[in-house]
């Protein structure tokens, strides 16, 4: 399969089998994310993996939507923006760098036959609480990974997303 095939499969699985994950797929996963370019190459990330029944439910109260609870594993992404690159002009690439190291991962999740769902509207400070995680640390994202119980049309982008024309400019921003 090629790249523009895989990143097409790729979508937002918002409904899992009652499948466990193997540890070896996990792993492939969070491979995939931490060898993610970073600026600098500094790797402000970290993942944390819940598994555990009793945490997850206790993370899933930071975002009480049900369908994410059908996911078996819940990867919480972090990053440490005391150690993120910084422009000249004061931009932080914490949130940069984690992005990029999500998206290998919702790609190497697709490519195993998993599914994951970018997830950053969910409560962070309570989330950062109940993992106990130093001040420091903030966390940026949820990443839901399971086996989907639903597909997705990979022609859906035909309609779902701009047209080139509609976002490419070429030589300069024209209108």
């Amino acid at each position: 399969m090629s790249f523009l095939e895989l990143a097409k499969r790729r979508y937002s699985v918002r409904d899992y089998k009652d499948t466990p994950v193997e540890e070896e797929k996990i792993l492939q996963v969070l491979e995939a994310g931490r060898v993610a370019p970073s600026a600098v190459n500094y790797q402000p990330l970290y993942f944390i993996v819940v598994r555990d029944e009793e945490l997850r439910k206790k993370i899933l109260t930071t975002y009480p939507r049900n369908w994410i609870a059908s996911a078996p594993v819940i990867i919480v992404v972090c990053g440490d923006h005391s150690k993120a690159w910084r422009r000249a002009d004061g931009k932080d690439h914490c949130d940069i760098d984690t992005a990029i190291a999500i998206d290998h991962m919702t790609l190497a999740a697709t490519d195993l036959g998993l599914g994951t769902c970018w997830v950053c509207a969910f409560n962070s400070m309570q989330c950062h609480k109940i993992l106990g995680l130093p001040s420091h640390i903030e966390v940026i994202a949820l990443l839901p990974l399971g086996y989907p119980a639903d597909q997705a049309d990979v022609d859906r982008h035909g309609t779902k997303r701009k047209k080139i024309e509609e976002i490419v400019h070429w030589d300069g921003f024209s209108k």
